[in-house]
């Protein structure tokens, strides 16, 4: 069972490939006219552009606290795990929300063209890559920590799900606000007071809304997902690390056992 759990980061690198592949099949499909590309890019513009304001504020409390943990604990590899575990999760948040932002129109025009069935199939696709992404990259970062840490120190692993946590924590809550501040601003300035329909893309407050709704709920809740998935393995890691009752092979064999779950998923 031990040499199964050395090819985890494997599994997540194969995962990752297998993202990029779908996120490229998902670009092949039409955009639809001018108007729908435009509305699109607009979107993917400003959902980068926030999250690039985000994630500048997120680097600045990442290293503060990667600087007190790396000259506060003994195993200076705790911070090197803290900081790993927060820039996969940065990188998640940018592949879904690449794909994502992308394949909004490509699900508009399938829909158009082709009907109910060819639309879901690109919607789904274009989630996959999140979904790919945040579970792939858990599997590679565990996996990597696991295999050097897991016989000799595995309390680094922990610094690996701190490091998912602390990126959720911000990227969930600054996403929401936002597009619940853009989808009242929008409706109070453009229905209440210019008299524009709701959704309507003349309505700059529409396009942020629909931003929000990317970051919050794809840049957001995909961090989310990638601190309870790595948090809920490390925690699992941690119970059975800590079994002093049982011999150390035993130990191993369930420390392992969780890797071998997600390695399975």
């Amino acid at each position: 069972m031990g040499n199964l759990v050395n090819y985890s980061a494997l599994l997540g690198i194969i995962g990752l490939i297998l993202a990029y592949i779908i996120y490229k099949y998902v670009m092949t499909f039409p955009s639809g006219n001018e108007t729908m590309t435009e509305i699109m890019n607009r979107i993917h513009e400003g959902a980068m552009v926030f999250l690039k304001r985000e994630y500048k504020i997120i680097v600045i409390f990442i290293v503060v606290v990667f600087l007190i943990l790396f000259f506060a604990l003994e195993s200076r590899m705790s911070s090197v795990a803290f900081l790993t575990g927060a820039v996969c999760s940065m990188l998640a948040g940018v592949f879904g929300m690449q794909a994502a932002t992308y394949s909004n129109a490509r699900t508009a025009q399938a829909a158009v063209e082709h009907g109910q069935a060819k639309a879901l199939t690109v919607a789904f696709f274009g989630g996959s890559v999140m979904g790919l992404s945040v579970a792939s990259l858990g599997l590679l970062g565990l996996g990597v920590f696991f295999y050097f840490f897991s016989g000799k120190d595995p309390v680094v692993i922990n610094g690996f799900a701190m490091g998912a946590s602390s990126i959720a924590l911000f990227a969930r809550v600054g996403g929401g606000i936002f597009t619940k501040t853009a989808d009242v601003g929008s409706d109070l300035v453009g229905k209440m007071e210019a008299g524009i329909p709701e959704d309507d893309p003349r309505n700059p407050g529409v396009i942020a809304d629909n931003v929000g709704d990317n970051v919050g709920d794809i840049a957001g809740m995909g961090a989310d997902l990638y601190e309870s998935y790595c948090g809920s393995v490390v925690a699992a890691i941690a119970i059975a690390a800590a079994m002093t009752e049982i011999p150390s092979a035993h130990k191993m064999m369930l420390m392992q056992l969780p890797m071998l779950f997600i390695m399975a998923g």
